[in-house]
């Protein structure tokens, strides 16, 4: 699992995820992206776009992110998830808690919303 991360106007923060976030990939990125989202205050997008498979480790790195994030006073969205992906969420409920886009300009609106 691979991540990158590119600072965007108004404060957002945007995540780049690219393979598996099953256990292992998860634990790959995991330190790294919960510094990214925790440390920071702001707004997070989350590019899923490149994220071949989601596991419930993965789903539990992006909810305690978010968790984190609202804390702080910002918030966390994906971006445009891979159908399998996106199937996962829907059938997790995730996206009653982490809003999903698939519109750029959607999920950056969404993000610096308080």
């Amino acid at each position: 699992m691979e991540l990158e991360t590119e600072k965007r106007d108004g404060g957002i923060t945007l995540v780049k995820l690219r393979g598996r976030m099953d256990v292992r990939g998860a634990q790959d990125i995991d330190l790294k992206f919960t510094a990214v989202t925790t440390v920071s205050q702001g707004a997070f997008i989350v590019d899923m776009s490149e994220v071949d498979f989601l596991a419930s480790i993965g789903i539990r790195t992006l909810l305690v992110s978010a968790k984190a994030a609202h804390a702080r006073g910002g918030r966390l969205v994906l971006y445009k998830p891979t159908a399998l992906v996106a199937g996962t969420l829907e059938m997790a409920g995730i996206a009653a808690i982490l809003p999903v886009f698939d519109d750029m300009d959607a999920a950056s609106a969404a993000a610096i919303a308080s």
